[in-house]
């Protein structure tokens, strides 16, 4: 979240900063170690309720800082005396470790100490740890099976249900209503939530006592720091599609999402492949493979990682540059979480999206929900790449240093060549490792696209009833924004 759409938000809080929360000096040393300046919209708005001593019920998704609109004003009331003084429930343990790293960060300076509660892990090292921790951070199974065995007791004075809506999806409603039956009558409980349904708001009349209600939306919601852009192509030109843009756009660390857990395991070996550094992630694989992944991805020892949603679900690394959405998923849920994982800690994103033909309305449907600005591009020519790679290659000869070896080298060449030959034979040998792979033209062309739009506007005014035997594909993109006056500029040549 930058510093323009604060204003927009929020004009009159424009200029807040973390330093104006007044917050301890132990806790303020670990915001500054953290890089933290402004604060987002949810912590804005949730910090100052929270430090008020009252239950809340935020609505904002992933990526919006929740964790620290509710660890930080904890952080600063807690008096790290024995015991644990809060308990996060979250849905994944991936979630579960990453908060708790989290919050370990902030409170490194206050004599806080976390523990995580997760399944397929042992029982006794994490009832070892929970008995010496401040901070418990769980997923429901695990810790209904704690609690209601008797191997710990709990009674924190602050209680965080954390993307309440992902697990009543998951099933953890009747969990989550016994684990509350554990819990002290006495206590601050924060009830965080993408979305507001019947049942989210039914468990909220239950679990909290007058709270008071903050809501992220429009902007906040779907990231205006992060450019998204989707690209039309046929079927069988997805990983063509694919390994163009990765070449084109060059992303310093990337996710590519896909829908099931075979398309993540056979996109990792084609692009491993192709000379790509890449890991999947997805259920199928134990939690010692997947935290394995994860380590590799966020110490940069792997550019790519392939995902399936629920198996990225919360994943937290700040200098994620591009998604890309391998297929767009099924619902605007999904989208905005997806999307979610670039533009991390105030830094530009940019998402990828590879659509079909007959996806155009499923894309239109999540530009609608989500308020989401869209533009369609064409996928990068031969020409278009090599004129990339020829400005990437004399930027990096130009940043780069001469060192005396290279000199030594060059004078011995230049007994058998001139400069110019020797430069040439270099930059050959350079070329040579960016060889430029699948065809010159993939997907379709402004011409298609646009013929595509006018399908879709076709199809909506008629009431989606197109003629009889006749595909129904529609296409993406709202009607308002089809105009022809913005069509060159939205259809143009791949931009920055």
């Amino acid at each position: 979240m930058n510093a323009n759409d604060m204003e927009l938000l929020y004009p009159e809080r424009v200029k807040m900063r973390f330093d104006d929360f007044n917050f301890k000096k132990e806790l303020s040393s670990a915001i500054a170690d953290a890089g933290f300046k402004e604060p987002s919209p949810v912590q804005t708005e949730a910090i100052p309720l929270v430090l008020e001593g009252g239950d809340i019920i935020a609505q904002a998704h992933t990526g919006t800082g929740k964790t620290a609109a509710f660890g930080l004003p904890i952080l600063q009331m807690m008096s790290a005396k024995d015991g644990v003084e809060a308990l996060v429930i979250v849905p994944t343990r991936e979630l579960a470790t990453q908060v708790s790293d989290e919050l370990y960060r902030f409170g490194k300076y206050c004599g806080i100490s976390t523990a995580t509660v997760y399944g397929g892990t042992s029982y006794g090292r994490q009832i070892e740890r929970v008995s010496k921790a401040s901070i418990v951070v769980a997923t429901p199974g695990r810790l209904i099976d704690l609690l209601k065995s008797g191997k710990i007791s709990l009674s924190p004075r602050f209680v965080v249900l954390d993307e309440a809506d992902e697990m009543l999806d998951m099933g953890f409603l009747d969990d989550i209503r016994e684990i509350f039956a554990h819990l002290p009558q006495e206590r601050q409980t924060l009830l965080f939530s993408a979305t507001m349904s019947s049942q989210i708001k039914a468990l909220a009349k239950k679990i909290l006592k007058e709270p008071k209600m903050v809501s992220i939306t429009g902007k906040a919601v779907t990231g205006e720091n992060i450019k998204q852009l989707f690209y039309v192509v046929d079927e069988y030109e997805r990983d063509d599609a694919l390994v163009r843009l990765l070449d084109y756009k060059n992303p310093s660390k990337s996710i590519i999402f896909c829908r099931m857990r075979k398309e993540v395991d056979r996109l990792r070996d084609f692009l491993n492949a192709q000379g790509y550094s890449c890991k999947g992630l997805h259920g199928d694989m134990d939690q010692r493979q997947r935290e394995s992944v994860i380590r590799d991805f966020k110490s940069n020892r792997l550019d790519i990682l392939i995902a399936t949603d629920v198996a990225a679900r919360g994943l937290d690394v700040n200098d994620v540059s591009h998604v890309f959405n391998y297929h767009i998923p099924f619902d605007s849920e999904s989208y905005v979480h997806r999307i979610g994982r670039t533009g991390r800690a105030g830094k530009e994103g940019t998402a990828v999206s590879i659509v079909s033909p007959q996806e155009f309305k499923s894309l239109n449907r999540i530009q609608k929900s989500v308020g989401a600005k869209m533009e369609s591009r064409i996928v990068p020519g031969i020409e278009d790449l090599q004129n990339r790679q020829s400005d990437e290659l004399m930027r990096k000869i130009a940043q780069q240093e001469v060192s005396a070896s290279s000199f030594d080298m060059v004078e011995k060449l230049k007994e058998n060549y001139d400069l110019t030959t020797i430069a040439c034979k270099l930059m050959s040998m350079v070329q040579e490792n960016e060889a430029i792979r699948g065809a010159d033209r993939i997907g379709k062309s402004a011409a298609e696209i646009e013929k595509l739009f006018r399908r879709l506007e076709k199809e909506l005014r008629s009431g989606g009833r197109g003629k009889r035997g006749g595909r129904r594909n529609g296409s993406g993109g709202n009607r308002k924004n089809n105009r022809s006056g913005r069509r060159k500029e939205r259809y143009g040549r791949e931009g920055r």
